[in-house]
């Protein structure tokens, strides 16, 4: 059994859905070596989340942010935690929606996604800062 684990810095990217998949890839080369195995990926945060989706289409990114505005917006009059800003309480619930970590199979040291999936960072904050991931992957 082999098992890999590295927190990684994702640079500030802006609020919207982009994708990730290589730069996940690149620190974990360690994943070649597993036949059979699960990858995790795990943020840090309550702001940002992550989700597997296509990775082909960009058109599906800014979707995914339109509807999320949509489904959760600014300036909600109920919300409490408005201190950090109009941004901030919205993005914990799109984040708690969306989820803080994917699982994927590892298959003869490569990632068994569909053809058109990919890994999503979706940065829910006008103006982050840097992104911390947990990244493990463990197999035989």
């Amino acid at each position: 059994m082999h098992f890999y684990q590295k927190e990684i810095n994702l640079p500030p990217y802006k609020r919207g859905f982009h994708i990730i998949t290589e730069r996940v890839l690149a620190s974990v080369p360690e994943l070649r070596r597993i036949n059979q195995g699960m990858l995790q990926v795990f943020i840090k945060h309550t702001s940002a989340s992550l989700t597997i989706n296509e990775n082909a289409d960009p058109t599906v990114r800014t979707d995914f942010e339109s509807h999320i505005n949509v489904m959760v917006p600014e300036n909600a009059t109920y919300y409490v935690h408005t201190f950090e800003g109009a941004d901030d309480m919205p993005a914990h619930i799109k984040s708690s929606l969306m989820g803080s970590s994917v699982q994927i199979p590892i298959t003869n040291g490569q990632l068994n996604l569909g053809i058109w999936q990919g890994i999503y960072l979706c940065e829910h904050r006008d103006y982050a800062s840097e992104r911390k991931l947990v990244v493990s992957c463990f197999g035989v």
